[in-house]
């Protein structure tokens, strides 16, 4: 059966693990006893509300003429308000990849606020199906993640992580925000009939970890019945009411890998008794990279990069073991296939003169986020609409990896780059604690997303 596909042209349920459904429903707040990485959590002071109003998108992009679209910027933009407090509250309040409970309560008990019946996926995570269900169309997704990363929150607003070491740092606290405001906007329109399609709501967990949450979310049925999935992605390098696209790859693959060497270890004044870990090591980290260069095609922009090397503790003892840990990053899919190969030959050649035992581990990732050209097309459409003729903007492909790519491997679709800068202003990271984006980001994510899902029901 063809990706896509249903058995008898018939639109499938959602099939849940272990056929469990779940109904959403309220719960009470609960205090939990403090786990690792969720520091803080009891008795969380109140988010505070901006002291200010946030201003409007169509500070931006004027108010369209088309009356569809006119109609789909006011709504949204009714709740402008609430959708920024959601975010200052998800963002004060981060969950590390698996743990997103409250995360996923707070987006569930809003969602069913409005009438709509959130399924919560096994473990954490929801999916919302809104409109009309129909046999002969297949719904329309868009996408959001949950989880936040392993970093301290130094952005210094009021509404900062009150999670010691964790803090939502990669912007999944604005997907998360701008997924519920399309859906409350999409929710009002198939109430008055005006939505040609069905449309699901898909909030994943653990996109920052490896194997990643969408693995999961597929293997629960969350893309049965979906035609086309879309996604948004924050990027301070872009201004906002600006939006990146491109057809065809936009992000590239990503391995975790490490390498481990071992000897019986010594002391430094006798190197030539023992097998030396450390410089063994040394020799790994600078002559891997290079050897790749050469057995990889190098159009397929192969990149290793260490970001962890852990060896000895006296200056004067050979250790006995030491590790060095890192990413293994392709743009082509190709390359990646045989990358991992090619990776554990090389460390294995530039190691073997040394007397060291070896243990190479290459943790699969994700493999490039590959953009449709019909998708692609829906969402410039949407974007030219909703924040003006001039917003779409060329963005290159990134070394990042997203696993947003195995939905892609299922049905067709694309992710797009949501600018979050301020025009003028200073231009901030991702994955990094001091991460701070232009909340009418918010808005502009919930209106694209939005109407790029009316326009692609429509076909």
């Amino acid at each position: 059966m063809a990706c896509g596909e249903t058995m008898s042209g018939v639109v499938a349920e959602p099939a849940f693990r272990n056929d469990e459904r779940r109904a959403a429903e309220p719960r009470p707040d609960e205090r939990r006893p403090e786990e690792p990485g969720r520091e803080g959590r009891a008795a969380l002071p109140r988010v505070p509300e901006a002291a200010e109003p946030v201003a409007p998108v169509t500070d931006l992009a004027p108010v369209s003429a088309d009356p569809a679209v006119a109609r789909l910027q006011a709504i949204v933009a009714r709740h402008r308000a609430e959708l920024v407090a959601l975010r200052r509250d998800l963002h004060a309040h981060p969950e590390l990849g698996r743990t997103e409970e409250r995360t996923t309560r707070v987006v569930a008990d809003r969602l069913a606020a409005a009438g709509l019946r959130p399924t919560l996926l096994p473990g954490t995570g929801l999916i919302v199906d809104l409109g009309p269900a129909s046999t002969q169309a297949r719904r329309v997704a868009l996408r959001a993640d949950l989880d936040a990363l392993p970093l301290t929150d130094t952005c210094g607003h009021p509404y900062a992580s009150t999670v010691r070491g964790v803090a939502h740092a990669c912007g999944h606290d604005v997907h998360t925000a701008a997924v519920v405001g399309a859906g409350l906007a999409l929710a009002e329109l198939a109430a008055a009939g005006e939505l040609d399609s069905g449309v699901r709501l898909v909030f994943q967990p653990a996109e920052e970890v490896q194997p990643g949450g969408s693995i999961d979310v597929i293997g629960a049925g969350a893309l049965d019945g979906v035609g086309r999935i879309f996604a948004l992605h924050c990027d301070p390098k872009v201004d906002v009411g600006k939006v990146g696209t491109r057809i065809g790859p936009i992000t590239s693959a990503s391995d975790q890998v490490t390498v481990t060497l071992r000897g019986p270890g010594g002391h430094t004044s006798r190197p030539h008794l023992t097998a030396d870990v450390v410089f063994a090591l040394g020799q790994v980290i600078t002559q891997v990279p290079a050897v790749l260069g050469r057995r990889l095609d190098p159009r397929s922009g192969v990149n290793l990069t260490w970001g962890a090397v852990r060896a000895g503790t006296a200056a004067n003892a050979i250790p006995s073991s030491g590790t060095v840990s890192g990413t293994l990053r392709c743009l082509d899919v190709r390359a990646w296939e045989t990358a991992a190969e090619v990776f554990e030959a090389a460390v294995r050649e530039v190691a073997q003169p040394f007397g060291v035992e070896l243990e190479v581990r290459c943790q699969r990732g994700v493999p490039p986020v590959v953009n449709d050209e019909a998708s692609t097309g829906f969402l410039e459409a949407a974007v030219r609409d909703v924040l003006g003729p001039e917003s779409v903007v060329l963005t290159e492909q990134s070394l990042g990896g997203e696993d947003f790519a195995w939905y892609l491997t299922r049905v067709p679709g694309a992710m797009a780059r949501l600018g979050t800068r301020t025009p003028g202003g200073h231009t901030f990271d991702i994955h990094q604690g001091d991460l701070s984006v232009d909340e009418r980001a918010i808005e502009a994510g919930a209106l694209v997303l939005a109407r790029a899902a009316v326009l692609a029901g429509h076909h």
